[in-house]
């Protein structure tokens, strides 16, 4: 191996070790929008639920659980009904065609007979209907790669966008009310220079919009609007 390449090799492993380090350019910008007061009582907790698309796309599955993970942890976690299990005991009540699409339709759900009953048994106090996504809006570059007889590697730089946009919005079950909505917006820069090896400096855009989310949820709910 000649000492360029053997240069090259130790310059990529270098900027390969940064790169883990610093991953990728990351903007956040989280809100939240307080209709009604909130908070809860002992044994009370929430659902997280994904909020189905006219064209019948889910919010990512995994984000969904994500959230549902960091809602939950922490000395400030909240108790998270699991969203299979509330909806599989309210069958078919929140199925994708038949839930409830906005809250002044809860007063009718609630009467049919044993949802009000399961929905207490459970000690569901929040429906938290996460809607949005994660998708690439941009990206440019090259790259080209080659093999030889004295080996082989990578050369050039590429780069992609990534927006992750999701709205949060938390219904009460008790007051039959909008209490209001979080969003989380997270724009992020990914980078891939290749000396020899190509070297990902990845934006996490979805994982941090779901932590991000997730804090703000605890906060909101457990706040007191008039504090």
């Amino acid at each position: 191996m000649s000492h360029i390449r053997k240069t090259a090799i130790r310059r990529a492993l270098v900027i390969t070790v940064a790169g883990t380090m610093l991953g990728g350019c990351v903007t956040q910008r989280i809100e939240n929008a307080r209709v009604n007061s909130t908070g809860l009582a002992k044994g009370e907790g929430v659902v997280i639920l994904a909020k189905s698309y006219h064209l019948g796309n889910d919010t990512e599955a995994k984000f969904v659980a994500c959230v549902g993970n960091s809602v939950g942890k922490g000395s400030q976690g909240l108790r998270v009904i699991p969203n299979d299990e509330f909806v599989d005991a309210l069958f078919p009540w929140f199925e994708p065609r038949t839930a409830p699409a906005e809250t002044k339709n809860l007063p009718k759900l609630m009467s049919r007979p044993g949802v009000a009953e399961t929905i207490k048994e459970k000690g569901v106090r929040y429906v938290i209907w996460l809607d949005g996504d994660t998708n690439k809006v941009a990206g440019g570059g090259s790259m080209s790669c080659a093999a030889g007889p004295g080996g082989g590697g990578c050369f050039g730089f590429a780069w992609w966008q990534k927006d992750s946009n999701y709205v949060a919005s938390i219904w009460d079950l008790n007051g039959l009310e909008n209490a209001g909505t979080v969003t989380a917006d997270v724009s992020g820069t990914s980078f891939m220079p290749a000396i020899v090896l190509p070297i990902p400096l990845i934006a996490r855009t979805q994982s941090k919009a779901c932590n991000a989310l997730a804090k703000q949820l605890k906060s909101f709910i457990v706040a007191d609007d008039k504090a």
